[in-house]
């Protein structure tokens, strides 16, 4: 593997072909897992997605879909939570701001929401501090330093171009326009491990987006899922929260149709399929 590969985009790198229920042909994503151990069923194939208008609700974190076992999320003791942040030497494009505390910050712990102020309309995600203490720190952090300000969220995929239907962003070098080989590879200078892992990643879930052979090495990049299709991921992707409000303004963006880069996920080239509708972030407030 090389230093690129570990934070390049959802599906790319060392995959292997399945076919999805729909008969849409993507690349699934290998994956160790060594956090949080958790029940890993996936959806059955041609799982119907809810409406639009339908936002779950902060137990769809933990929920595989309908008419499956359920596995509640993994609740952590705040004082015994250590967070392993570690420099990124991989060499790939970063935006530097410093180092979250080792120890979460109350006010990470206490979060409740993180706001996406884009463009498009407002993405609000309700947060799980209390099973994804690492992750909400790193956001309360990132947020805090105007990190995310002005960047694009830079790649779309959904069931006619990838298999999967989702939105990814968090990029702080990505240019958004299918063009840019680098989109998708880009972080804030440091790693940190998964958590969490288990729940499925059903429509509204958002998560941690890294290489599939690259587990354990979360930054700055999510993934916001706007159909089931993505259940049928492995449990490999840290899942820290879920649209509450918002989801209609991915609906939108997805409905904008994607800007095709013939490198988004047969090549080991990185770049990535952009929306043809351009979102930025304007700001991203946790609280």
């Amino acid at each position: 593997m090389t230093h690129t590969n570990r934070q390049k985009p959802l599906a790319l790198s060392q995959a292997r072909r399945i076919r999805l229920g729909v008969g849409a042909v993507i690349l699934s994503l290998f994956a160790v897992t060594a956090c949080t151990s958790a029940d890993g069923n996936t959806a059955a194939p041609g799982e119907e997605p809810p409406p639009s208008s339908a936002a779950p609700s902060i137990s769809a974190i933990p929920s595989t879909l309908p008419d499956q076992p359920t596995a509640p999320p993994t609740p952590v003791d705040p004082r015994n939570v250590k967070c392993e942040y570690r420099k990124d030497d991989t060499g790939v494009p970063s935006k530097f701001v410093g180092m979250p505390p080792a120890k979460p910050m109350k006010a990470a712990l206490n979060a409740k929401n993180m706001t996406l102020k884009t463009n498009q309309g407002d993405i609000v995600i309700e947060l799980v501090p209390e099973s994804t203490p690492c992750t909400v720190n790193s956001f309360y952090f990132l947020a805090k330093k105007n990190y995310f300000d002005n960047t694009l969220c830079h790649r779309l995929t959904t069931t006619e171009s990838n298999g999967l239907d989702l939105l990814q962003c968090g990029d702080p070098q990505a240019k958004g326009d299918g063009k840019n080989k680098t989109d998708g590879t880009g972080g804030p200078g440091y790693l940190f491990p998964d958590e969490n892992l288990g729940p499925a990643y059903t429509r509204g879930v958002v998560f941690m987006a890294q290489g599939g052979d690259a587990a354990n090495s979360n930054g700055s990049q999510f993934a916001i899922s706007f159909s089931d299709e993505a259940a049928q991921l492995p449990a490999a992707y840290t899942p820290f929260g879920v649209v509450t409000k918002g989801l209609d303004v991915v609906d939108k963006i997805a409905a904008g149709g994607v800007i095709k880069n013939e490198d988004d996920i047969l090549s080991e080239d990185g770049g990535s399929n952009a929306p043809k509708i351009r979102v930025v972030i304007k700001d991203v407030i946790v609280k």
